[in-house]
């Protein structure tokens, strides 16, 4: 048996205090982000690793394609989803037609599947659209809302005859202008250009309207006013309003244009000169030769 002496001198030997390792390891045990990466970082590295690895053969990732698509196609192909009709407000039956032709759409179609911005932008192509918005109403209702341009003047162009709106934006053809007799009938280079102008021309036409057939822009520069007998308005190029007006007055006062008169020069306001036509020139020749 070992002595109690020997026994003392071992305890004494035995030192309580922990190894260097064990003493940095109870130091880092005692951190708090070292704990947390224990707990935490440790297991997630782990189970990414499985999953980097399990994702990493084709078959498996294709499964898990296959499964979302799925589960999205289901989602979206819900009744409550699904759009069934299409209504345009806003716009007549010509533009409506339009409309529904550049959005050939077959229904019933997911909600999901249609994409309004581009859808707006189509609709705000077409020439007769000054604004337009989209919207799916509850109950599988695709709404368009269209602002319709209004046609304020009858264009003749070298492709034929046009609607356009005070902006000078040409809107839809016209078969025959006898369609649109309501309207003014404007054109010439530039006419479209300077529409406010033409149209000021027109409202103070007073009595000799129902006689106006239209305004031809001539050089891009000025107006000439044609009437239904082909009589000519030469109008200047500034201040053309106020120049026609003077003829309207002329007119009232003296009938001016129910005389054999082919032309009208306002070009120069101060000195406006009358073109006879050539049956009343002839006329007046054979007077003053017998007078001779």
């Amino acid at each position: 048996m070992r002595s109690l002496k020997a026994d003392r001198i071992e305890t004494a030997k035995r030192d309580p205090a922990p190894s260097r390792w064990g003493y940095r390891y109870q130091r880092l045990m005692l951190t708090p982000g070292f704990r947390k990466l224990l707990k935490v970082g440790l297991p997630m590295l782990v189970v990414g690793g499985l999953v980097a690895g399990w994702t990493a053969r084709e078959a498996n990732r294709q499964m898990v394609a296959d499964a979302y698509n799925d589960v999205k196609s289901q989602i979206q192909q819900r009744d409550e989803f699904m759009v069934k009709v299409m209504t345009v407000d806003g716009a007549d039956e010509t533009l409506s037609a339009d409309v529904r032709t550049v959005l050939p759409i077959e229904f019933p179609l997911s909600s999901f599947d249609l994409d309004l911005e581009e859808m707006r932008q189509t609709v705000a192509a077409l020439p007769a659209v000054a604004e337009v918005s989209l919207r799916v109403r509850p109950g599988g209702v695709l709404q368009i809302n269209v602002t319709q341009r209004q046609p304020v003047a009858v264009f003749r162009s070298p492709e034929g005859l046009k609607l356009i709106d005070a902006e000078g934006v040409l809107i839809q053809n016209v078969m025959a202008r006898a369609d649109r007799a309501d309207l003014p009938l404007i054109t010439g280079d530039g006419a479209r250009d300077v529409l406010a102008e033409g149209l000021s021309i027109y409202s103070v036409a007073g009595p000799i309207l129902p006689r106006m057939r239209g305004l031809v822009r001539m050089g891009e520069r000025r107006w000439d006013v044609i009437l239904d007998n082909g009589q000519r308005i030469l109008l200047p190029t500034e201040n053309a309003v106020v120049a026609f007006e003077r003829v309207v007055a002329l007119n009232q006062a003296q009938d001016l244009l129910e005389r054999d008169v082919a032309v009208v020069d306002m070009r120069h306001p101060d000195r406006p000169t009358i073109r006879m036509n050539e049956q009343a020139v002839a006329t007046l020749r054979q007077i003053a030769g017998a007078e001779e």
